[in-house]
C-alpha cells in the first residue's frame, strides 16, 4: 500500500514521504490515527504542501541542530504545575507545557511534535526529557517540575 506520511512516524518517515507500508499497517494503524493518507496522482500537491510547511519549521543543518542542542543542554527548565499532597501532579506534563516552559526561561523555540517524553511526568522533581533536533542530533532536557 502506497501512503503519504502527514505525521512524523519513527523508523517509517517524516511529514510529506511517500511510503509503501504492508495493507493491514497502513489500514489498521496509519490510516485511523491521520498519520497518513492515500497516495494519488493529485496527492502530489499535498506533498508539495506538506514539505513546505515541514522546511519552514525544521532544522536545516546538523551545525544548527547542533547549536541548538548546546543552547538546550545547557538549560535548566523550571516548569510551574497544579500538584497536590507529595507533589502528585493534576494531571501530566505535555510537550506543550515543556516547549512554553523553554521558551520562558530563554531557550530555542522548539516543536513540541520532537519532544519525547519516555514515561508520562506526574509528580514535581526532576526529570530529564529527550528532543529530537535532526535525524542526527538530539538533546537533554533538564526538567525542574515545580508544584504550584
Amino acid at each position: 500500500m502506497k501512503l503519504i506520511l502527514t505525521h512524523e512516524v519513527n523508523g517509517l518517515g517524516a511529514p510529506g514521504d511517500v511510503v509503501e507500508v504492508k495493507n493491514g499497517y497502513g489500514r489498521n494503524y496509519l490510516l485511523p490515527r491521520g498519520f497518513a493518507i492515500r497516495w494519488t496522482r493529485g496527492g502530489q500537491k499535498q506533498i508539495d504542501l506538506i514539505q513546505r510547511a515541514r522546511a519552514a519549521r525544521d532544522i536545516r543543518t546538523l551545525d544548527e541542530a547542533k547549536q541548538v542542542a548546546g543552547q538546550v543542554s545547557a538549560l535548566t527548565v523550571r516548569l510551574k504545575q497544579r500538584a497536590g499532597e507529595g507533589g502528585r501532579l493534576f494531571g501530566a506534563v505535555k510537550p506543550a507545557d515543556i516547549v512554553e516552559a523553554v521558551k520562558a526561561s530563554g531557550g530555542p523555540v522548539l516543536d513540541k511534535r520532537r519532544i519525547e517524553i519516555r514515561t508520562p511526568i506526574k509528580s514535581a522533581g526532576s526529570h530529564q526529557v529527550q528532543v529530537r533536533l535532526h535525524p542526527e542530533v538530539s538533546a537533554q532536557i533538564k526538567l525542574d517540575v515545580v508544584g504550584a
